[in-house]
């Protein structure tokens, strides 16, 4: 005997489909992820920022700004404000110590290059005693670079984090295009010339030199 069909009263067709929607109701609609470009306006490349401010501005800064390092730190010990204004950057942030562009000339004392925060000590004014260390690395610290640049300002950056990067990004630069070449062994009685930056702290034997370009003489 054939079945026959039962149809729904609209009521019944108002039913299900309430009941459909509650069944929807507990179900997340999540949206599809979507890759971030690498070309994307906001990716942050502080190498590639570096790199392309480093011959063009950076270095003609630092030749033009810095001074001879016994003037410079002579000054530095007495006045920091007038070394600043002269030697270093008078739009940094005003907690932030000076920190000065400085030409080191004179004869390597003691080197160290075993740690991977290589330096070595130059004396200067030919008393047999270290007046600077400058860093030689690989790995240096500070941002003494970034800082002695008064075309570079905090708020030019999206935050703490990427002014940092960008700090480190100078020593880093500095590392694989200048110190890398330097030699590393028999460094004592040679001659060395620097153009760097360095900033005045506390608890320092000596003061530390951030290197953006070096020189080594030939062995005595």
């Amino acid at each position: 005997m054939p079945k026959t069909l039962t149809w729904l009263t609209p009521f019944s067709w108002l039913t299900l489909v309430a009941l459909a929607g509650l069944g929807l109701g507990g179900c997340k609609i999540l949206p599809t992820p979507v890759a971030r470009s690498e070309n994307s306006a906001s990716a942050f490349n502080p190498d590639k920022m570096v790199e392309d401010i480093w011959a063009s501005k950076v270095i003609p800064y630092l030749r033009q700004k810095a001074g001879p390092f016994a003037e410079v730190h002579a000054l530095a010990k007495t006045d920091p404000a007038a070394a600043g204004a002269k030697y270093g950057n008078p739009r940094k942030q005003a907690n932030s110590p000076w920190t000065f562009a400085v030409r080191v000339e004179g004869k390597i004392v003691a080197a160290n290059t075993q740690s991977r925060a290589g330096t070595m000590d130059i004396d200067v004014d030919g008393d047999g005693k270290a007046d600077a260390r400058v860093q030689i690395g690989p790995a240096m610290r500070g941002t003494a670079l970034r800082d002695s640049l008064d075309f570079v300002q905090f708020n030019d950056f999206t935050n703490q984090i990427d002014f940092a990067q960008f700090g480190k990004a100078f020593n880093a630069y500095a590392g694989k295009t200048v110190l890398s070449k330097l030699p590393r062994e028999a460094l004592e009685g040679r001659t060395a010339k620097v153009l760097g930056a360095y900033t005045i702290e506390g608890g320092q034997d000596l003061p530390l030199v951030t290197p953006a370009e070096a020189e080594i003489g030939p062995k005595p």
